[in-house]
């Protein structure tokens, strides 16, 4: 079987990856090892916070511009809500990287937003009990993106386009060849003119060969009862919110979305201890010190968030060593295009991901600025 473009990988990057290629009037074959959505990589959980003063770099911010339009987009074409405004708080001491770099990107890109202290904070949000000297920057445009639902919206739009998807069917090896790409997995090999890459954590072995160090993570996401109810947290009245704390950890969390039994989601960014791990044997069991940090944790700041877990669930992040992403054509195969090593902060540029993938393959460039994530930056050692 020959097509236009193969997309290994149909989570997150790789859903909106196949969708617009298949807007852009490709041939396009998804394959992904899983079902989809699924919960063993890094596109599930409910929710991923999404927000536009970007303290990790303002390079961010025009891609994040657009990958709202394409969320809306992409609301409006499938009939579902994907993207909610619910207002996010950006806390720390005010020499944290979380606030200032959240400062320099809303100055410099001039987004609306509103600085905090502490009294404010606690005015406006009553759940949060922020230690002294504690700032913020509100972003009333900050908030969250379904994950699950996102993923399937983008394949049911692709699969609307044309695309063939093929689930449960994990690749065994990929090349170049003369005048295309070849494919082989369990059920077949398939050829196409191109191949685009979006492997999740398994970025490690199916990218062995891009020159770019990566490592996976374990990380929980966990969901409390608050003690009292939800009613302070309740969806509509309770921001997303990343605190920076004194010792460098970054919890952040998301309203009570589920209704009163639903609980509150938190998890950390940024963990007090890193846990690397392999996607294939990984531990999915929750253990009671990892469940005591994140409470030990966020108790400073919501002391609500003490009552019964509910859920917790293990996600893994793609780590290159700067946090940044890698969205290039393959340095050592032309006719290849990745995007891996979202590091914990992707998910909410799937959207524009997607588009930029399609523009790589499609034009040979990106209509935005991504040299930020070129790996060739690894090679250079900077």
């Amino acid at each position: 079987m020959r097509t236009d473009v193969i997309v290994l990988g149909l989570g997150g990057m790789g859903s909106a990856a196949a969708c617009h290629l298949a807007r852009r009037g490709r041939r396009v074959l998804g394959l992904e090892r899983y079902t989809a959505p699924h919960d063993r990589g890094a596109s599930h959980g409910r929710t991923r916070v999404i927000r536009q003063s970007y303290y990790e770099d303002p390079a961010y911010v025009p891609l994040l511009l657009r990958a709202y339009e394409l969320w809306r987009e992409l609301s409006r074409e499938t009939g579902v809500d994907l993207l909610h405004e619910v207002g996010g708080l950006m806390m720390g001491q005010p020499s944290s990287a979380v606030v200032t770099g959240s400062l320099r990107s809303a100055r410099l890109h001039g987004l609306p937003h509103e600085e905090l202290t502490a009294a404010d904070i606690r005015r406006r949000f009553p759940a949060f009990h922020p230690p002294a000297g504690t700032v913020a920057l509100y972003e009333r445009a900050a908030g969250f993106v379904r994950t699950e639902a996102a993923v399937q919206a983008h394949l049911d739009r692709a699969a609307a386009l044309g695309a063939e998807l093929h689930f449960e069917e994990p690749a065994l090896a990929w090349e170049e060849t003369a005048d295309g790409v070849r494919v082989r997995t369990a059920r077949g090999t398939y050829e196409a003119e191109r191949l685009v890459i979006c492997p999740g954590p398994w970025a490690p072995s199916v990218l062995a060969n891009l020159g770019v160090p990566l490592e996976v993570e374990r990380q929980v996401l966990y969901w409390f009862q608050p003690e009292g109810g939800i009613e302070p947290f309740r969806f509509g009245h309770f921001p997303i919110f990343i605190w920076e704390t004194p010792d460098g950890a970054s919890p952040y969390g998301f309203p009570a979305i589920d209704g009163p039994y639903g609980g509150v989601k938190v998890a950390f960014y940024r963990a007090p201890e890193v846990e690397p791990c392999d996607p294939d044997s990984v531990d999915r069991v929750l253990r009671p010190r990892e469940i005591a940090l994140m409470r030990q944790a966020i108790k400073p700041l919501l002391p609500a968030l003490l009552g019964p877990l509910l859920q917790g669930v293990t996600c893994l992040y793609t780590n290159t060593p700067d946090k940044h992403f890698v969205i290039a054509p393959h340095p050592a195969s032309p006719r290849v295009t990745v995007a891996c090593g979202f590091s914990g902060h992707g998910f909410k540029f799937c959207s524009v991901v997607g588009e930029i993938l399609a523009q790589l393959v499609v034009d040979g460039r990106s209509r935005l600025d991504i040299g930020l994530f070129s790996p060739s930056r690894f090679a250079r050692g900077t």
